[in-house]
């Protein structure tokens, strides 16, 4: 593989890895990942929750606490 086409693959995966970050952000993927990074400094002693787990959690505090409210 040539310096050129090395440099365009390269270029590929950086922007595959970039759409692949935006629609993780965009989907709340990541919001287990940051829960189980809290979880993990704030209780060391437990395990943190299944992604089942997180996201009835999830759920239910959405449901309670809407985030937005049209009045």
């Amino acid at each position: 593989m040539n310096g050129r086409a090395a440099a365009a693959l390269e270029a590929v995966l950086r922007g595959l890895g970039t759409v692949r970050w935006y629609l993780r952000e965009v989907t709340g993927e990541t919001a287990y990942d940051r829960h189980c990074e809290h979880h993990r400094r704030s209780h060391p002693d437990l395990p943190p929750p299944t992604r089942r787990e997180f996201q009835r959690m999830r759920s239910r505090r959405l449901e309670e606490e809407p985030l937005s409210r049209c009045c």
